[in-house]
C-alpha cells in the first residue's frame, strides 16, 4: 500500500483485500479472490502431528532434515535482522532465502500430504478446506440431516439442561514406585462405544423420557430411547467407513474420520452446540467412570493388580517379572476374557450388545509411576517406562529394540532446560537399565560446574501477551524480556515485546534471569560478565527431575553430589 503496487493474486488479476480483527490488534486476514489459501501449521496440527515448536526451520528439520538458509546468530551492530542486512547488502541471497522458505514449505504439505489429508476432512464434515477447528459445525453438518429425517427439528442454543456441572474423563489414582512387568489394556474409541451401546443421542434423549420404563438409563436424570436414536447409527457407519478407509490404505480418509468421530463427546458438552445438555455429556463421561472401576475391579479377581488408570486406560501389574513373550500372552488373554466378561454384564444388566472393546497394548518392562512432589499421592498422568520390540535390519536379521518412553515429565517438557530434559532422561535410562549411576551424576555436576554445560542451561519460554500486560507476579520470562527491551533500547533497536508477545531466551544468573543476547554481550566486558547462577539450576532444575525416582533407593541429589558442588 504503502508504495502503491498492486498485490495481485486473485484469479482474474483480482488485488486481494485486508481484513483486520478487531479484537486482537497483532492479527489481520487476507481474502484473496478464487483462491484458498491454507495455513500449513494449523493444517499440521488439525492432522494431529506434534512439534516442540511449529516454526517452519524446526519442522523443516523433524520432517525433512533440512533446515532455512538464515538460522540466528546473526550480529551486527547496524541492523536487527539479518533479512534486513540482505536487503542493502546482498539481494540475491536474501531471494535465495525466501525461495527456500516456499520450497520448504511446499516439501512439508508435500511429507505429510497434507493437501489429501484437507480434501478429504473438508468432503468428509462440509467445512469449508481453509476453516479450522469447526467441531460444532462439523457435528451439525452430519447429524442434522439424520435429525431432520427422524422428523425433529433441532433445538435453539442454550436450551439444553444445564444445572449442573459434567464430569472430565475417569482419572484412577495410581500408587507411585518402580515396578517390573506393567501392561496397559485400552479402550479402543471408548467415548464412541459407549455412545453406540448405551444409545446416547439427543433425538433419543427426547424419546427415551417420555417413557422411562422401558428406557436406557443414564445419568443425572438422563434416560435413552432403545430404538429411535440417530448418534449410535452415524457412529457405526463413520466406524464402517474408517475400516473401509484403512483397507483401502486411504489414511487420509482415515484419519478425517477417526479425529471427528473423537470430537463428538466435546461438542455434545459444549455449550457452544445447540444439542448441549449435561445429560448427554454426563452419561458418557460417568459411564466411562464406571467402566474403568468395575474393569480395575475385575482385573483384580485375576490375580493382578491395577495401579492406575487414565481415561480410556488400565496400567496393569503382573507382580513379578515377565519376559516379552509371557506378558503378551498374558496381555491377549485378560484383554479377550474382559470383553466377554462386559459381553455379558451389559447384557445382563442392561439388555444391551456390548460396542465396548478393549485392547492390549504395550508392556512396560521397567516403569516408575511418580509421586507429586512433596507428597506421598501418586501423580496422574506422568510416569516413564521401557518397552521392548523387535525389528528386521537392513540384512533381515531380527534386533531388539529398547525404547524410554516418558509421559508428561519433564524430559518431553519444553518448558524445562535441555540439560534437565537429558540429566533425566539418561538418570531414568541407566536405573532401567540397572546400571551404576551415582558416579555419572557427579560427573555431569563436575562438568556444568566448569561451564562446559553451560549452552544447554538456557530457558526458552513464550510470552502470550504483550510485555506491558505483565503487571503483578511477573514470572522470570517476562523479566528477561523487559531486561532485553531496555538493552535494545540502548542499542537502538526497536522494541520486540511492545505490542504483542513472542519467544524469548534466558539464563539464571546471579543478578536475576538475563536474555541471552545480554548474558553473550557481557561476557566481553572488563569485570568478566554475568556469572550463571548454578544454585538455581541444582534446586530448580534437576533435583526436581531425579529426586522421586531416587527416593526408590533411599538418596537425594544433594546426598549424591552434594560434596561435589562444594568443591567448586
Amino acid at each position: 500500500d504503502e508504495l502503491n503496487i498492486p498485490f495481485i493474486l486473485g484469479r482474474n488479476q483480482q488485488e486481494v483485500s485486508w481484513r483486520h480483527d478487531q479484537s486482537r490488534i497483532t492479527r489481520s486476514y487476507v481474502h484473496v479472490p478464487g483462491r484458498c489459501i491454507i495455513d500449513g501449521i494449523e493444517m499440521l496440527r488439525q492432522a494431529q502431528y506434534h512439534f516442540e515448536s511449529f516454526a517452519l526451520d524446526n519442522v523443516a528439520e523433524e520432517l525433512l532434515g533440512r533446515k532455512k538458509l538464515l538460522s540466528g546468530g546473526f550480529s551486527h551492530k547496524d541492523y536487527n535482522h539479518e533479512i534486513e542486512y540482505l536487503f542493502d547488502h546482498d539481494k540475491p541471497a536474501l531471494a535465495a532465502y525466501n525461495l527456500e522458505d516456499c520450497v520448504l514449505v511446499l516439501d512439508i504439505f508435500e511429507k505429510t500430504e497434507l493437501m489429501d489429508f484437507a480434501i478429504q476432512r473438508s468432503s468428509l464434515t462440509g467445512l469449508l478446506l481453509d476453516r479450522m477447528g469447526g467441531s460444532v459445525a462439523s457435528f451439525e453438518n452430519l447429524y442434522l440431516p439424520l435429525l431432520h429425517r427422524s422428523g425433529y427439528v433441532a433445538p435453539n442454543y442454550g436450551e439444553g439442561y444445564s444445572d449442573i456441572k459434567s464430569p472430565g474423563g475417569f482419572v484412577m489414582d495410581s500408587r507411585p514406585g518402580l515396578y517390573d512387568s506393567i501392561l496397559v489394556l485400552d479402550f479402543k474409541s471408548l467415548y464412541p462405544s459407549i455412545m453406540r451401546t448405551f444409545k446416547i443421542d439427543p433425538m433419543g434423549l427426547i424419546e427415551g423420557l417420555k417413557k422411562i420404563e422401558c428406557g436406557i438409563e443414564g445419568f443425572n436424570g438422563g434416560y435413552f430411547d432403545r430404538e429411535k436414536h440417530c448418534l449410535p447409527d452415524l457412529i457405526t457407519m463413520l466406524g464402517e467407513q474408517r475400516d473401509q478407509a484403512k483397507k483401502e490404505k486411504n489414511h487420509h480418509l482415515a484419519q478425517a474420520i477417526k479425529i471427528i468421530m473423537s470430537s463428538f463427546y466435546g461438542v455434545l458438552g459444549s455449550d457452544g452446540c445447540r444439542f448441549f445438555d449435561i445429560r448427554l455429556s454426563s452419561s458418557i463421561t460417568q459411564r466411562s467412570h464406571e467402566i474403568i472401576q468395575r474393569s480395575a475391579q475385575w482385573i483384580q479377581t485375576q490375580g493382578y493388580e491395577v495401579i492406575y488408570g487414565d481415561t480410556d486406560s488400565v496400567f496393569v501389574w503382573l507382580k513379578e517379572k515377565k519376559n516379552q513373550q509371557q506378558a503378551d500372552k498374558i496381555g491377549k488373554r485378560l484383554s479377550v476374557d474382559l470383553n466377554r466378561w462386559w459381553k455379558q454384564t451389559i447384557q445382563q444388566e442392561h439388555q444391551l450388545d456390548s460396542q465396548l472393546e478393549i485392547e492390549y497394548e504395550t508392556h512396560y518392562q521397567r516403569f516408575f509411576m511418580p509421586s507429586i512432589r512433596g507428597a506421598e499421592t501418586g501423580s496422574k498422568k506422568r510416569y516413564a517406562g521401557t518397552v521392548h520390540s523387535i525389528s528386521k535390519n537392513n540384512e533381515g536379521v531380527a534386533v531388539e529394540k529398547i525404547e524410554t518412553v516418558f509421559k508428561g515429565l519433564e524430559a518431553v517438557r519444553s518448558d524445562w532446560t535441555p540439560f534437565a530434559r537429558q540429566f533425566q532422561k539418561e538418570l531414568f535410562q541407566r536405573i532401567f537399565s540397572e546400571q551404576k549411576f551415582q558416579q555419572w551424576m557427579k560427573d555431569e555436576i563436575a562438568e556444568l560446574m566448569q561451564g562446559k554445560k553451560d549452552s544447554l542451561l538456557i530457558y526458552r519460554k513464550r510470552l502470550r501477551q504483550p510485555l506491558s500486560e505483565y503487571q503483578r507476579n511477573i514470572p522470570p520470562h517476562a523479566k528477561a524480556a523487559a531486561a532485553l527491551e531496555l538493552w535494545r533500547k540502548q542499542q537502538g533497536l526497536p522494541a520486540l515485546y511492545q505490542d504483542r508477545g513472542g519467544w524469548i531466551q534466558y539464563l539464571m544468573t546471579t543478578s536475576g534471569p538475563q536474555p541471552l543476547e545480554v548474558y553473550k554481550s557481557s561476557l566481553g566486558g572488563l569485570k568478566g560478565g554475568l556469572q550463571i547462577d548454578y544454585q538455581h539450576y541444582f534446586e530448580k532444575q534437576i533435583a526436581p527431575v531425579c529426586d522421586g525416582l531416587l527416593a526408590l533407593y533411599d538418596t537425594s541429589f544433594a546426598e549424591i553430589c552434594g560434596q561435589q558442588m562444594s568443591l567448586f
